[in-house]
């Protein structure tokens, strides 16, 4: 028990550190998928439609901007990816680590409620800002006159016409976003390896298993939430003033579009949300165990 519980302790001190790693080399691998999905939520029926789904998307924006279009606003999440992962796996062993019981075991209430605690803490400090820009930076390059040279300048430009605000737009869409991705998450993650491990706390995961484990949490998170990240697109769009706040922005979605519609880039996220959960849960837990023998936390 005592091995078990200061093992726990030691991988909530390595965290922030083996999250922040695991976040950058995902969002490098995964980015396109983001970058399409994004383009797909912000494309309006009313407007109208300017793909006719993910291939036509994908083969636009390469003909218009080359391979290279498919980054676009990369950076805004690069640079956001490594804090954001930070947060959220800092916050949620730092939690987690006061809920165990004895024997080091968390139950699977009380992962959802450190994943709801984590996902909170991420919008606010982290998710919130980087999404805007990031949106901003993909709807912009869509535009008939792009304005935004690059991350630093498109930031620069945003704080300028509309003050640090300019960068929180969609706030409550986002925190409930994220706090219900990663409540679902963890809870998926936690019954998993809870029954996994059995009566063993101790006992070893195989990384395809928690890759495994990784892109099923993503699966269902995508189905639970994908509404709502759909709302948040649209709030932090260059269009975003048309809505007075999250509820009229779902209200109109609903009114104008009809309820398909907040299932938009369902597909594209779906592969992006699995890849990404599976490789930073992978590449997390064997970072861990690398700071672990390198660096001596006692």
């Amino acid at each position: 028990m005592c091995c078990a519980r200061q093992g726990v302790q030691t991988a909530s001190k390595t965290a922030p550190v083996a999250s922040g790693i695991a976040g950058g080399i995902e969002i490098c691998i995964t980015f396109p998928t983001e970058y399409v999905k994004t383009q797909l939520q912000l494309d309006e029926k009313a407007n109208p439609p300017r793909y006719k789904g993910i291939v036509d998307c994908v083969k636009q924006t390469v003909d218009g901007h080359g391979v290279r279009g498919l980054y676009r606003g990369l950076s805004s999440l690069l640079y956001g990816s490594i804090p954001k992962a930070a947060v959220r796996f800092g916050v949620f062993e730092f939690l987690s680590n006061k809920m165990r019981d004895e024997s080091g075991k968390l139950d699977s209430t009380r992962g959802l409620l450190c994943g709801l605690g984590a996902g909170v803490a991420e919008a606010v400090v982290v998710v919130c800002p980087m999404e805007t820009v990031k949106v901003k930076f993909i709807h912009d390059q869509s535009s008939a006159n792009p304005k935004y040279r690059g991350f630093f300048h498109g930031v620069r430009e945003i704080v300028r016409t509309e003050g640090l605000r300019g960068t929180y737009q969609g706030l409550t869409a986002t925190v409930l976003k994220q706090g219900s991705n990663q409540a679902i998450r963890f809870y998926v993650m936690t019954s998993l390896r809870n029954w996994y491990k059995g009566e063993d706390p101790n006992k070893a995961i195989n990384p395809l298993v928690t890759g495994a484990f990784g892109a099923f949490a993503g699966a269902v998170s995508v189905f639970g939430n994908t509404p709502l990240d759909v709302i948040k697109t649209r709030m932090q769009g260059l269009e975003a003033h048309k809505y007075k706040s999250t509820l009229d922005c779902a209200v109109k979605i609903m009114k104008h579009e009809g309820p398909k519609a907040f299932y938009k880039g369902t597909v594209p996220r779906l592969g992006r949300v699995c890849m990404d959960v599976a490789i930073v849960f992978i590449i997390y837990e064997e970072v861990v165990k690398v700071l672990n023998k390198v660096w001596k936390t006692d």
